[in-house]
């Protein structure tokens, strides 16, 4: 559950950083997307502490909730990477 909830808040705040950018609030944005980089980097820890006890043996089960868990990170990573992307194309807008 955690590793749900740390890529929920990671994708929550890549978002927000999204929010922050359209308004023109860059500082903003950069900071609200460097706190879900942060949120990020501590799911994809716990993802790596998974796949450390799994040792490619299967130790670990594949539940439903696993890959719902896994769903969430990938999802909150590429939110993060759009995000970047559109918060520069927003800072090149406003200096059009």
């Amino acid at each position: 559950m955690e590793l749900i909830v740390k890529s929920g808040t990671a994708r929550s705040l890549a978002m927000e950083a999204l929010t922050h950018a359209r308004c023109g609030e860059f500082e903003k944005a950069e900071e609200t997307l460097g706190n879900s980089r942060e949120a990020g980097r501590l799911a994809h820890k716990m993802q790596t502490a998974l796949i450390a006890a799994d040792g490619g043996e299967g130790k670990v089960p594949v539940t439903l909730l696993m890959v719902h868990a896994q769903d969430h990170l990938m999802t909150a990573m590429l939110v993060q990477d759009m995000a970047e992307e559109m918060i520069r194309l927003y800072q090149r807008l406003e200096m059009i």
